[in-house]
């Protein structure tokens, strides 16, 4: 019962961690290229 418990466990914090890091630099955002008249450094 432990070990079904502790693959469960490892599973999700697999799953937690590949889909920080797929977020992180596969799906980024893209910034807005203007922000107003001055340059206030938003991107």
């Amino acid at each position: 019962m432990h070990i079904i418990l502790q693959n469960i466990i490892v599973l999700a914090i697999l799953a937690f961690a590949l889909s920080f890091l797929f977020k992180k630099y596969i799906w980024k955002k893209k910034a807005k290229k203007a922000c107003g008249t001055d340059d206030c450094g938003c991107h």
